[in-house]
């Protein structure tokens, strides 16, 4: 999965344009692009648009945070949608990720689901606190935990900054933050998503950062803008000598099961390199979204 395309729950035309962009996965926003007012519309067409396309491609759910008072009913909703995965927004550490397991465990039960078919992707960086533990991922979310993503807006706001960028970078903290999401989500085994960039009319400026995104280990980045989604995909789609290697690699140490580490064209190879290929060939893989029936 190498892209993810925010879009409005409750704007139909925003939906149905998302599906045809060559996004990897939709997110379908409850939370913030949704006006109080409109919530509980919005979590209607939520649910009917999931159980229409969930066969296209992963359909994420981003529901509302759970000190909101509104993420009960949230998934009291789209649950019986079946969506690929909930996106759960503002999380503290691991355990938020353990509750909201624990809700899915019983909504599952109740709509007849599959146990444990939905999965979860944290909003990990969303407040000062949260930065503290993002170890506990690895320990407490459990195996619905499919990601972990990072955002500098929410948590410009909860420190009191006038701005996380300076000259087209981030600035000392949040780049902090960027990194710390980065070893949590390695720590735990799961892909680590870049956030959003905000200002989608400059395409050159997104590449550069999804280039860093993509040397620094991430896997994938969040978008806001139809238009984001080639850019991304260009730079996160591995080439075709990267490819070539990784499968060179690969093959070798599937020759040799047992060998620490492998000659290949006169070159030593050992299992890092090996985990690091094993990477590169997964990022040309799509994840298969939902069956419907």
């Amino acid at each position: 999965m190498r892209s993810l395309l925010f879009v409005p729950a409750h704007d139909e035309r925003k939906r149905a344009k998302g599906l045809d962009c060559g996004a990897d996965a939709l997110i379908i926003d409850l939370e913030d692009a949704v006006p109080e007012a409109e919530k509980a519309r919005a979590r209607v067409a939520c649910a009917e648009f999931v159980a229409q396309h969930r066969d296209r491609l992963p359909l994420f759910v981003r529901v509302n945070a759970l000190d909101s008072g509104l993420l009960l009913d949230d998934l009291a909703a789209v649950v019986r949608a079946r969506p690929y995965g909930i996106m759960l927004p503002k999380c503290t550490g691991g355990r938020d990720v353990a509750l909201v397991n624990a809700y899915l465990d019983a909504l599952e039960a109740r709509d007849g689901v599959p146990a444990g078919a939905i999965r979860i992707l944290p909003i990990v960086t969303e407040s000062a606190g949260a930065l503290f533990d993002m170890g506990s991922y690895a320990r407490e979310a459990g195996p619905r935990l499919c990601g972990m993503m990072w955002g500098g807006e929410d948590l410009a706001t909860d420190v009191g900054a006038t701005a996380n960028r300076a000259d087209g970078q981030y600035t000392a903290p949040f780049a902090l933050a960027r990194s710390l999401c980065l070893f949590g989500a390695a720590a735990a085994g799961v892909p680590a998503v870049d956030a959003v960039y905000t200002d989608f009319r400059d395409p050159d400026g997104l590449a550069a950062e999804a280039r860093t995104a993509t040397a620094a280990g991430f896997s994938a980045k969040a978008a806001i803008h139809p238009a984001q989604i080639e850019p991304i995909n260009t730079v996160f789609t591995p080439g075709e000598q990267a490819l070539r290697h990784a499968t060179t690699v690969v093959a070798a140490f599937a020759q040799q099961p047992h060998a620490g580490a492998v000659s290949i064209d006169g070159r030593m190879f050992d299992r890092p390199h090996l985990k690091a290929a094993e990477r590169v060939l997964a990022r040309t893989a799509r994840p298969q979204p939902q069956p419907v029936g």
